[in-house]
């Protein structure tokens, strides 16, 4: 991140939500057919399809967005990301850019070290990690909490056997260092059933319009966190789903909407690699294809900055009877529409004329 975008985003409190800044992080494939591109491998791909190979040949790329609110829908802006190489994969062969040959990072290292940069945009804002619940434990929380203190928090969902204890009671007089955890309270699954009877509806914005949700909530003690949580049960009609953060001043209605929101990640995926070509390339080069990805995310999120300086949402080009928000095609046929007529904005010809769109002339200041 350059010291130009840095500078912008510290004097701009537009990315913040509700005081804090609400980041995604998850990992994605990305399929491809050459067999000397860069940061490629066999990769599990647990989403594939039955006509689709289980172990594709792809790049694991370990992505870093930024959740926002634009006109009334959540939209995943990406910041940073690393690809990530098993450690089999670079014993078998030499991984090197530039001569300089590549160490093995987990991709709790890769994750840390994307999200500690960003955050020194904000060095005093509390950060919102959201992920699944394979990022979600102490695998994560610990290196990010030493890198960042007690401003990083985590919003991820548990496993229905994860296992909850009360938090801890202290005993007057009782010899011996005090307890970390209270009483074992059982399952995930199991409070579930005991805590229906006290859920209440909660009415927010979620997935795109307002809905009802019946949700219970109680503070617990996490042997995998290792700390106080806040745990959400959100019952549906025949299932149910448990958020957990570890921030305790987020109310049940801003944990089930922001997890909600945490999807929006996938959706960011769609855009980069359909929409915007980043899965079409055919680079090779390491060079080459850090840049081109490099590229596509700026596009994307330079796309979606420029929604937040129109006046309403823009119009939907396709409309469909389950469809309640705009698109990102939307936002780019808006932008496209925009820039028709002055291109660029930029005078070659003339020294005298500079950038004269406001778009460009931002971005201009962003990569001075």
């Amino acid at each position: 991140m350059g010291a130009g975008l840095r500078g912008a985003l510290a004097g701009d409190p537009r990315p913040l939500t509700d005081g804090r800044v609400v980041l995604a992080l998850d990992d994605s494939i990305n399929p491809k057919t050459g067999t000397k591109v860069f940061a490629c491998q066999r990769s599990f791909d647990h989403a594939a399809k039955t006509n689709q190979s289980a172990f594709p040949w792809a790049q694991t790329i370990v992505t870093l967005g930024l959740l926002k609110v634009i006109h009334g829908r959540w939209c995943c802006l990406p910041l940073a990301f690393a690809f990530y190489l098993r450690k089999a994969t670079m014993v078998l062969r030499s991984v090197r850019i530039r001569g300089r040959a590549l160490t093995f990072e987990s991709k709790f290292t890769q994750a840390v070290r994307l999200i500690q940069t960003f955050a020194g945009v904000f060095p005093r804002a509390p950060i919102l990690l959201v992920t699944d619940s394979w990022f979600g434990n102490n695998g994560l929380l610990k290196p990010l909490r030493r890198a960042l203190g007690s401003r990083a928090h985590l919003l991820s969902r548990l496993r229905v056997n994860a296992v909850l204890h009360d938090l801890p009671v202290a005993v007057p007089g009782r010899a011996g260092r005090p307890r970390k955890y209270g009483e074992r309270l059982g399952s995930v699954k199991a409070m579930q059933t005991a805590l229906r009877a006290t859920a209440r509806t909660y009415s927010l914005n979620l997935y795109g319009r307002v809905r009802d949700v019946v949700a219970a909530e109680q503070v617990v003690m996490l042997k995998t966190l290792r700390c106080q949580v806040r745990v959400v049960w959100v019952y549906r009609r025949t299932q149910w789903v448990a958020p957990v953060t570890t921030d305790l001043t987020l109310m049940v209605s801003q944990i089930i909407e922001i997890y909600g929101a945490h999807w929006k990640i996938e959706a960011g995926f769609r855009e980069i690699e359909q929409e915007i070509g980043s899965a079409r390339t055919q680079t090779r080069n390491p060079d080459a294809v850090t840049n081109h990805l490099h590229f596509c995310m700026v596009a994307t999120t330079i796309t979606w900055s420029d929604a937040t300086s129109l006046e309403q949402a823009p119009a939907w080009h396709y409309a469909a009877a389950r469809r309640t928000e705009y698109a990102f095609a939307d936002v780019r046929r808006a932008l496209a529409h925009d820039l028709a007529d002055v291109g660029f904005g930029v005078d070659c010809d003339d020294p005298r004329h500079g950038t004269r769109n406001p778009l460009i002339a931002a971005v201009m200041g962003l990569v001075a």
